[in-house]
C-alpha cells in the first residue's frame, strides 16, 4: 500500500465529495484560479485519495484542477453492497461518471496507480470520449507478479474464511516495533475502512487481470507509462515493454518504488506536467 508522506492538505485544496449519477465519491480537490485542465487520480488496491496529497500543490501550480478520489468500497467512499458492484465494468463506469461530474463538458486527464491503472485501462477501453489522456502509474500489462499474487491469494482466502480486517492487520504488521506514528495510525484506520467484499473481488482482479495491452494500444489517446525505478509489484522491464507495445511515453522516477507519487512527488509531478502539456496543448 502507498504510504503518503503527509496527511496535511496544501493551501487551496479541500476534502469533499464528487456527486455523480452513480453515487458520491470522497475526494481531495485543488483548483487553481484559472485552470487549464482537469486531472482525475485513482489510487490502487487498498489505497485512497491521500496517496496523492503530495502531488496536489505541484500539479495545481502547473495549472491543473486535480481531483483525487476514493474508489467505491475504499476508505471513505461507500461500498457497493454486493460483489457485482465491484466488477471491473462497474468500477470503470464509476470513473466515467466522475469525469462527467468534474470535467465541465471537456475531456479530462486520467491517472491510475497500480490496481487503479487496471480500472483506468478498462474505463478507456469502454469509452475514450471522457478522457484527454491516460497515465498508467506503477501498473502492468496483466496481473501482478508471482510473489504478490501469492500474497493476494492468502488475503482472499482469509477474508473468505471470515477473518476480520483487524486480525489481518495484526498479521501484516507482525514484527514491527516502535511507537505508531500519525501516518501509521492513518494507514490502520484506512485499512479498517475498506469493504472486505471489495478487497476480495478487486484482489482477484488484481491477481488475475488479463493482458489487454493490444486493445488499449488501438485507442487513439496519448498514453504515459510511469513508474519508480524500484517498483516491486510489476517488474520495471514489464512496464517498459508495455510502454513499447502501447507506443506510449515512458517515465521512470529515480529513487522511487511502487509509489512514486509518495516517494518522489516533485519529480513525479514534473513528469506528469511535461506529458500533459506536450501531448495535448490546452486552450
Amino acid at each position: 500500500m502507498s504510504r503518503p508522506p503527509t496527511l496535511v492538505l496544501p493551501v487551496g485544496a479541500r476534502a469533499g465529495w464528487v456527486k455523480t449519477g452513480r453515487g458520491r465519491f470522497a475526494a481531495h480537490v485543488v483548483e487553481p484560479s484559472a485552470p487549464v485542465g482537469t486531472a482525475v487520480l485513482v489510487p490502487g488496491f487498498t489505497g485512497s485519495k491521500e496517496d496523492f496529497i503530495a502531488l496536489l500543490a505541484p500539479l495545481a501550480e502547473g495549472g491543473l484542477r486535480v481531483v483525487a478520489v476514493d474508489p467505491r468500497g475504499q476508505w471513505e467512499t461507500p461500498g457497493a453492497g454486493d460483489a457485482a458492484g465491484y466488477a471491473m465494468a462497474e468500477l470503470a463506469a464509476d470513473l466515467a461518471a466522475i469525469a462527467e461530474a468534474v470535467g465541465g463538458g471537456r475531456p479530462v486527464d486520467l491517472l491510475g496507480h497500480s490496481f487503479g491503472g487496471l480500472v483506468a485501462r478498462e474505463a478507456v477501453l469502454r469509452d475514450s470520449a471522457p478522457w484527454r489522456s491516460l497515465t498508467l502509474m506503477s501498473s502492468g500489462p496483466a496481473g501482478v507478479d508471482a510473489g504478490d499474487a501469492a500474497k493476494l491469494t492468502m488475503l482472499i482466502d482469509a477474508l473468505r474464511g471470515g477473518v476480520d480486517l483487524e486480525t489481518i492487520w495484526g498479521f501484516m504488521r507482525e514484527g514491527e516495533a516502535g511507537e505508531e506514528s500519525e501516518i501509521d495510525a492513518f494507514l490502520h484506520r484506512r485499512w479498517l475502512g475498506n469493504d472486505p467484499l471489495c478487497l476480495q473481488v478487486t484482489g482477484r482482479q488484481l491477481r488475475d487481470a488479463p493482458d489487454r495491452v493490444d486493445a488499449l494500444a488501438a485507442v487513439p489517446l496519448p498514453k504515459l507509462v510511469l513508474s519508480g525505478e524500484a517498483d516491486d509489484a510489476w517488474p520495471v522491464p514489464w512496464q517498459s515493454a508495455m510502454a513499447e507495445r502501447l507506443h506510449a511515453e515512458r517515465g521512470i522516477v529515480a529513487g522511487a518504488g511502487h509509489s512514486p507519487n509518495a516517494d518522489r512527488p516533485a519529480e513525479t509531478a514534473a513528469l506528469l506536467l511535461r506529458f500533459w502539456g506536450a501531448q495535448h496543448p490546452r486552450n
